[in-house]
């Protein structure tokens, strides 16, 4: 009966963290609530990139390889999340 209650747990637990989804509210401080702002005047538009140059931006801000200014303070926003998990929110906004 314990392994079959552990071994539940540990799947919910691998489930929840797969399921995990971008929280598109935190961008929108800085980016707009449509992504239509530059982020604190330095970014380019969101909502005017492509879905493939958001998932490159969000993954390369995520190994510390994309960036100018505010590289430091979008890699603490993206680390948590897996690529898919940024890929994934990519199509969510752009063209």
């Amino acid at each position: 009966m314990k392994k079959i209650i552990i071994a539940s747990v540990a799947s919910l637990a691998l489930a929840t963290a797969s399921m995990a989804a971008v929280n598109g509210h935190a961008c929108a401080g800085c980016h707009g609530q449509n992504f239509e702002k530059h982020a604190l005047g330095k970014s380019k538009i969101v909502k005017d990139l492509t879905h493939a140059e958001i998932a490159t931006a969000l993954k390369g801000y995520k190994a510390g390889t994309f960036g100018g200014p505010m590289k430091g303070v979008m890699k603490g926003q993206v680390a948590r999340y897996s690529d898919a998990d940024l890929e994934a929110f990519s199509k969510t906004i752009g063209k």
